[in-house]
């Protein structure tokens, strides 16, 4: 945990200036029981009004002055705690988005949202009670204790003895709930887990009839977290009572004894004076016992920022699997985005086959190579090391003749526009999501981005064209509209490469036509490369590479893997009629 409060560097100063007037304010807790006591000594007892008058107007302005710093204090508390939890989710947000496809599987999204949001916030609050209240602890046990001691030393040595049996409970309890709170973490990790699911698959939930059963597992996993939160704040219920019980327990029985002690003296004058000492006995005890609760408080919520630690630093240490070179090199000048594929291998982690093995293919500028084979073949595997979403496993990828992994990232994106194969819009207007691809584009290339992605006729109709809103995931448009604009925004960005993954699925036939028609005519000098499932969409592809069980089963033109691909010939009978396959061949 003290690793992420290195994050604390950036707002030191704040820090600083919060911790020191804590102290100021504790001094100044413990300095007013002393000028009490001298008001009624010196003043009261003596009848000085004076004294009493001007000790009075002291101990005003010590109080205002206490809450002035108090004031302060609060705010420089909270601007640490605010900082802090501003630049450590700055931390974790940068890493999320340099993870790889690879790890993002392993934490799973709920989980990284759960981390960056929940598990940040405990240690926000975890930062600004350590601020606020271990400082002051020690201030008012150490001054407390020492000053009881001062006072009546054989009633202070009762209070001490007591203290480490409630410190050893604190402890024992601090063991329970550290691993309570790790459960309870995980269980808001599955609960965000079902919502998210329940929230984007509701037409499927629907359709099928499930509202019932998602009902009963947001039910199932919510009392469970029920569950476990009602016994972390039982345990703590009967611990916090149970702790001060004792305690003022035995200020009853030294305050017994004191009255013992005070019984056992004859001299007026002395009772008096043992009176205050007493009082001020007991205000002293009271002070070093609330700086033994503030501490026990702290130790409460100590085991939920550990939790919350160990969840963060697991993703700021995961070890990121795609890297930038250390020595990254630069793209030639001129080049004809040749992309090569040289024995190529890759194999997602914990599997037992690799997805794809001795892949040797390529491919340049004016080309268009279509990627086709059976479900689980690896085709989206296959162009999704293009961009190094993943790593290859052996072989290498190059671009121009440069390995892409000797490459900034960032470099190597910069040339390859990507159409994924689920279409996905960000919220704000069509030509926010179209300058998503170039930023600084015009209003006549998005027009032109859009007639080459058959976009514009529906654009067009809409009241205020290129500023139509786009509500959160272009839930607002159809599968086709998202798949069309999603392909002008990829067109847009004029990239060497243009990846098509599997993007053509959601159009008809006509209008995936007239769009790859629109491609071939107007992005000549792009090296385009297309993942399809139907034989129409890449029978007329320059190049076709037919994928089988993560094996190039056969490469070649429509025409000549009619002839010698069986694999191909398969898929090509399975959508067209046998004279239709012939007529074509």
């Amino acid at each position: 945990m003290l690793k992420l409060f290195k994050e604390l560097k950036h707002c030191k100063r704040y820090a600083a200036a919060a911790m020191v007037l804590v102290c100021l304010q504790n001094l100044i807790t413990l300095s007013l029981p002393t000028i009490v006591s001298n008001i009624l000594e010196l003043g009261v007892d003596k009848k000085d009004g004076g004294y009493v008058l001007w000790m009075g107007l002291i101990m005003c302005i010590v109080a205002l002055g206490g809450c002035a710093i108090g004031i302060l204090g609060s705010f420089f508390s909270a601007k640490t705690s605010a900082n802090f939890g501003a630049n450590l989710r700055r931390s974790v947000f940068i890493k999320v988005t340099a993870l790889s496809q690879q790890e993002y599987e392993i934490f799973g999204t709920p989980s990284l949202i759960t981390r960056t949001t929940n598990d940040i916030q405990r240690l926000q609050d975890l930062v600004i009670a350590l601020i606020k209240m271990l400082v002051p602890a020690p201030i008012l046990f150490i001054g407390g204790a020492v000053l009881s001691f001062i006072y009546n030393p054989r009633l202070a040595a009762i209070v001490l003895l007591v203290l480490p049996i409630v410190g050893v409970a604190a402890f024992f309890v601090f063991k329970v709930t550290k691993k309570l709170f790790d459960r309870q973490q995980k269980k808001i990790d599955t609960i965000n887990r079902i919502v998210r699911e329940k929230l984007t698959g509701i037409k499927v939930i629907r359709a099928f009839n499930r509202e019932p059963v998602e009902d009963e597992k947001f039910n199932s996993s919510n009392e469970e977290l029920t569950a476990i939160s009602l016994k972390i704040f039982r345990i703590f219920a009967v611990l916090i009572p149970v702790a001060y019980f004792i305690l003022y327990t035995v200020l009853a029985v030294i305050m017994m004894l004191g009255a013992t002690q005070i019984d056992n003296i004859s001299d007026p004058v002395a009772l008096k004076t043992s009176v205050y000492d007493l009082q001020m006995f007991m205000i002293f005890i009271v002070l070093m016992i609330s700086g033994f609760g503030i501490a026990a408080a702290i130790a409460v919520m100590i085991p939920s920022g550990q939790v919350a630690a160990k969840r963060i630093n697991a993703v700021l240490d995961e070890e990121i699997s795609v890297k930038e070179s250390e020595n990254p090199v630069e793209f030639p000048e001129e080049g004809d985005a040749k992309l090569e594929f040289k024995d190529v291998k890759f194999c997602y982690p914990d599997a037992e086959e690799p997805v794809l093995q001795k892949i040797n293919f390529e491919c340049k500028k004016g080309e268009v190579t279509a990627i086709i084979g059976s479900t689980g073949a690896g085709k989206s595997t296959l162009v999704n090391l293009i961009p190094r979403f993943f790593d290859v496993i052996s072989g290498e990828i190059l671009l121009d003749g440069v390995n892409i992994k000797n490459v900034r990232q960032s470099a190597l994106r910069e040339r390859i526009g990507l159409i994924p194969q689920k279409a996905f819009l960000f919220s704000g207007t069509i030509a926010d999501n179209l300058r998503y691809g170039k930023k600084d584009a015009t209003e006549e290339e998005m027009w032109t981005a859009l007639e080459i992605a058959q976009a514009k006729d529906f654009v067009m109709k809409k009241p205020d064209r290129l500023q139509s809103f786009v509500s959160q995931s272009g839930k607002n448009f159809s599968g086709g509209q998202k798949q069309r604009l999603s392909i002008a925004r990829a067109v847009i960005k004029n990239a060497d490469i243009l990846i098509f993954d599997d993007s053509f699925s959601a159009l008809d036939f006509k209008t995936d036509a007239n769009l790859r028609k629109s491609l071939k005519e107007n992005i000549e000098q792009t090296n385009i490369i297309i993942v399809a499932q139907r034989i129409n969409t890449v029978m007329d592809a320059d190049r076709i590479i037919v994928l089988d069980e993560g094996k190039i089963a056969g490469m070649g033109t429509h025409s000549e893997l009619i002839k010698s691909c069986k694999a191909y010939k398969e898929i090509a009978l399975s959508q067209l009629s046998a004279e239709e396959v012939e007529s074509i061949g």
